[in-house]
């Protein structure tokens, strides 16, 4: 590939980018665990990827480019571990150990499960918990993390700063917590797992509208929670709701990679299998008496996976199921998602006076005004469903969201 030819240089870089956000989070657990220093794996793996920006735009891309920027960071890890001071005591150790790392994609499985642990330390601010871990395990960016957040891009900037210099100065250590501990660090460690698996499916950065990958490593990770503690039931529902999502998966965008909504997704492209599965696991955390949020949620996903057709749906259950929810998560997204609920047992109109009053806290949510620009359409009052949906349009990035809205518009 010659470094004269643009596209092909687009096209590496696209390459590089998409592999960065896969690798990302893996490499940097790995490099944690090993040299137990947040800003020096973070530092080895962006030294790979700018290598990789210098190198495979002339020489093409390796066969396996995430065993490439392992291998790279190792590398990287291994140069500066004996040259700095901070590393000379245990520069033998240290080394072995990285020379021992494969030079393959392959990690120790529970690695970022280890590093998500270490960052839900409650030495730590909540919020700060949260960014840090979808920062330096799953690779977010500081500007994906804050739409997630709804905060601006440098307030959570500040804060894994923060949390990276807490976690230095604390000397908070880089270990997997005893049992007790794990479970006094569940609710931030399930609120990390459930944010990576809402930007696997509504993508806030890039060009793609879906990441399975983060839907797949989410499950993953509510997997060994559940595993871990198999006498805690909200891991059990948490792993059951992202199954009922991706379940769903094959009928989430159509032809054109625009984003399908529930009622009209082709319900015979859904996993039953998957469906079955969760179904199980939501019966096993109910059994063990001690209800939670996740479980309602599941719940609520259970609902719209048993239907067998939309206009089939039991909206009064799941209207039952929201005021459940609603006093255990009084949040305005909350409130948002039950007035979609309150749109089918008592009108447009009803729904809508739920909504208004959300706008001063989710005036920046692109799905309060999806929503609202919805009801208001139901109600015959086109011109404002029309701005409204160009309000959602200028405030989501991702590109099945932004076909959807603007196949609306264009209606």
């Amino acid at each position: 590939m010659s470094s004269a030819d643009p596209a092909g240089a687009r096209d590496t870089r696209s390459l590089i980018e998409r592999v960065f956000r896969e690798e990302a989070g893996r490499l940097t657990a790995s490099l944690v665990r090993l040299l137990g220093d947040f800003d020096l794996a973070e530092e080895m793996v962006s030294e790979a990827v700018v290598e990789a920006l210098r190198r495979w735009p002339s020489s093409g891309p390796p066969s396996r480019p995430g065993a490439w920027l392992l291998t790279c960071a190792r590398n990287r890890a291994l140069d500066r571990i004996r040259r700095d001071a901070r590393f000379r005591d245990r520069l033998p150790q240290l080394a072995a150990r990285i020379e021992a790392l494969p030079e393959t994609a392959e990690r120790e499985p529970d690695d970022r499960l280890r590093l998500i642990l270490t960052c839900c330390h409650p030495a730590l601010d909540p919020d700060a918990q949260v960014a840090l871990t979808l920062r330096a395990v799953v690779g977010l960016t500081t500007a994906e993390i804050g739409r997630a957040f709804m905060v601006p891009e440098a307030t959570l900037a500040k804060r894994i700063t923060r949390a990276k210099q807490k976690i230095a100065t604390a000397g908070i250590p880089y270990r997997a917590p005893e049992p007790e501990e794990r479970a006094a660090r569940l609710p931030q460690v399930m609120r990390v797992v459930y944010l990576v698996f809402n930007e696997g499916c509504f993508t806030t950065g890039g060009d793609l509208g879906v990441r399975r990958e983060l839907v797949d490593d989410a499950e993953w990770l509510a997997a060994l929670l559940a595993g871990s503690l198999p006498r805690e039931p909200e891991p059990l529902a948490l792993l059951a709701l992202i199954r009922l999502h991706a379940a769903r998966w094959a009928a989430r965008l159509d032809a054109e990679g625009r984003l399908v909504p529930l009622a009209d997704q082709d319900r015979t492209r859904w996993d039953t299998r998957r469906i079955r599965s969760a179904t199980a696991l939501i019966e096993r955390a109910a059994a063990l008496g001690r209800p939670g949020p996740y479980q309602i949620e599941a719940a609520i996903a259970a609902v719209h996976c048993e239907a067998p057709d939309w206009k089939d749906t039991d909206w009064p259950q799941l209207l039952h199921l929201y005021d459940m929810l609603l006093a255990v998560d009084p949040s305005p997204v909350v409130r948002l998602n039950r007035a979609v609920v309150i749109s089918h047992t008592d009108g447009p109109a009803a729904a809508l006076a739920e909504v208004e009053p959300l706008a001063d806290q989710l005036g920046r949510y692109h799905l309060f005004h999806a929503t609202r620009a919805a009801l208001l359409r139901d109600l015959g009052r086109d011109q404002e469903a029309a701005e409204a949906d160009r309000k959602a349009l200028g405030l989501t990035t991702n590109p099945a969201e932004r076909s959807l809205l603007t196949a609306r518009l264009a209606q």
